[in-house]
């Protein structure tokens, strides 16, 4: 197939096939990543801008390391200091930036829909780095990309995504994906962080995380994002949600072969035991190196160049 979309906003969007396109074109430039010289000249004379209202450290880091690999210039561009803190918008911001000759804009924000609403009025391709609670395809698509790695193939695979799923693009994301591409989803996790009428999206609601152990060949684990709560604690305690959802060593000792992975940033001992998190069935370093050549293929793609 040819790529004909402009910009790379959503899985929910994508047909299985354009997702399979993207990590079959994320293949050639991993093979590129372990070579003495990992540049190529794909994207000279492009411009890439990271435009970023929210912090972020992988995502951000990932996006500016792929952009250089691809032989792109690139700009950084952070809500602080600018003149968004001074009460511009975020479409006057990206038009002044785009009237500079910039062909591509990566967008993270914090509002759902922000980067469908950046598409709707600039002329430069734009990809979603992640918005508010909605999506982050990147995300998505180096988890897919991963599991393809590690188990061969997704479809028939059973995935857990255990944790905050209410709060969670990167949980969306996955699921978009997942189910298109014929993995069994099951979102894993207590009543108050599992949203509500979830199985309209094709998955399967789980509370026993025992259960989820036993049937499925991959875990994603979620990290709890306090900070997107209100306030208010989804469950009791700490130490409960460690004791009914938390993935430890003694939990995996019937299930040598499950895959376990996590978005990041973890908090450890909380998800994971560090024990699980550092140890032989943990791909959690592998979907970070993963993430540089999805991200390479993305930007390719969306700057229209073949």
């Amino acid at each position: 197939m040819q790529w004909t979309r402009k910009h790379l906003l959503g899985l929910e969007e994508l047909s299985a096939e354009e997702i399979t396109f993207i990590l079959d074109r994320a293949d050639s430039f991993k093979e590129i990543c372990t070579r003495p010289n990992k540049k190529v000249p794909a994207l000279v004379g492009r411009t890439i801008v990271n435009m970023f209202f929210e912090n972020s450290t992988r995502t951000n880091i990932s996006f500016q390391l792929a952009a250089r690999r691809l032989s792109a210039d690139i700009l950084s561009f952070s809500k602080a200091g600018t003149s968004v803190a001074k009460g511009e918008t975020m479409i006057d911001t990206a038009l002044n930036i785009e009237a500079m000759g910039v062909d591509v804009m990566v967008l993270r924000h914090g509002a759902s829909g922000a980067p469908w609403k950046l598409a709707k009025h600039v002329k430069c391709a734009v990809v979603n780095a992640g918005d508010g609670q909605h999506e982050h395809p990147t995300q998505a698509l180096l988890d897919l990309y991963t599991i393809r790695e590690v188990r061969g193939r997704i479809a028939g695979l059973t995935v857990g995504i255990v944790g905050d799923i209410a709060h969670s693009r990167v949980a969306r994301s996955n699921i978009w994906g997942l189910t298109k591409l014929g993995a069994r989803v099951l979102a894993v996790g207590p009543t108050t962080l599992i949203p509500r009428d979830i199985e309209k999206m094709g998955v399967e609601v789980c509370h026993d995380m025992d259960r989820a152990i036993r049937e499925c060949d991959v875990l994603n684990m979620l990290r709890i994002q306090f900070e997107r709560q209100g306030g208010h604690n989804p469950f009791p305690s700490i130490r409960e949600y460690i004791q009914m959802f938390g993935l430890t060593k003694e939990r995996l000792k019937s299930r040598p072969d499950l895959v376990v992975m996590h978005p990041g940033p973890v908090n450890r001992g909380v998800e994971l035991s560090p024990e699980v998190a550092d140890g032989p069935q943990s791909v959690i370093l592998r979907q970070v190196g993963n993430g540089l050549a999805v991200r390479m293929a993305v930007l390719q793609l969306v700057a229209g160049v073949e």
